[in-house]
């Protein structure tokens, strides 16, 4: 083999071994931007979750409610006004 023919090929040997080492060091990067982003999918995940059984609490804290405030205004419907004097506020025609 001619020392060309060497030189051309140390040339390009070089240039493997080069950009396999910006390869690793890219891949590197990416790993701990992964690492990075996993970290926030999961502190994310974790935030919705706590949020999630917050609204749910919050839906059954207002059906319950609702329902309190539906029975006591069945209750009221069903008061009959023995005061003629109570009818007239009931009725709007206070004096």
């Amino acid at each position: 083999m001619s020392l060309e023919k060497m030189d051309v090929l140390e040339v390009r040997v070089r240039q493997l071994v080069d950009m396999v080492q910006e390869l690793q060091r890219a891949n590197t990067s990416l790993q701990k931007q992964v690492t990075s982003l996993q970290k926030q999918v999961s502190l994310a995940n974790e935030e919705l979750s706590k949020r999630e059984t917050c609204l749910h609490e919050w839906e059954l804290e207002r059906e319950r409610l609702t329902s309190r405030i539906e029975k006591v205004i069945g209750e009221l419907d069903g008061l009959e006004l023995a005061d003629p004097a109570l009818e007239e506020v009931a009725d709007g025609k206070a004096s």
